[in-house]
């Protein structure tokens, strides 16, 4: 097999032209991440790239989206699920991805306090519900266990008492640390089983 000058020319600028484009992004993609504080123990907050790609995230730690963007399109970073009794926001949450395509990690994710009293039901019956009552009148019905919070937020040492306002059908729930003191930056958990 002979190769001509021409031929060989020609390989030596398609080489020179794909190591061009790889020295410069040419077309790649780019990940989406950053980091989440604030998020109390046991919560978790569901967050979204350009309103697909969800991802769960519990605890305080760095996040990285599975899906690429291509170099040159937008990136909107948003939270789809709060966390029960916390409020997410999102810094640095939008952009467009460098020609490079360089990854994208300043992304924060800060979330708050939301309420003061909140906790857990266990045991609750499909097509149950229990309500619950705050002492300043606010109340709550719960139709599924898991985790639960009032809205609000109460003076750091004020006093809380939830109570059951109206039982589920042909169930009783019982409360465990139904009273007690709002600490600083805490919620404080009531559990509510029932059977």
């Amino acid at each position: 097999m002979i190769i001509s000058v021409k031929q060989v020319m020609q390989g030596v600028a398609v080489l020179a032209f794909v190591s061009a484009l790889a020295a410069c992004g040419g077309g790649g993609s780019a990940t989406i991440g950053g980091t989440v504080t604030g998020l109390r123990a046991g919560a978790s907050v569901t967050l979204q790239d350009n309103n697909l790609d969800n991802l769960t995230i519990a605890g305080d730690q760095g996040f990285t989206f599975v899906t690429s963007i291509p170099a040159n399109a937008t990136y909107n970073v948003s939270v789809l699920t709060q966390p029960v009794g916390q409020s997410c926001q999102v810094g640095n949450a939008s952009g467009v991805i460098d020609a490079a395509a360089d990854d994208v990690t300043i992304v924060t994710v800060t979330c708050a306090l939301a309420s003061s009293v909140g906790g857990t039901v266990a045991g609750l019956a499909a097509g149950n519900s229990v309500f619950l009552a705050l002492q300043n009148g606010q109340l709550l019905a719960i139709a599924a266990n898991g985790t639960f919070a009032f809205p609000g937020l109460l003076a750091s040492g004020s006093s809380y008492s939830v109570a059951i306002s109206a039982q589920p059908a042909q169930q009783t729930c019982v409360l465990t640390n139904a009273s007690g003191v709002v600490a600083s930056g805490a919620m404080a958990l009531v559990s509510v089983s029932c059977n």
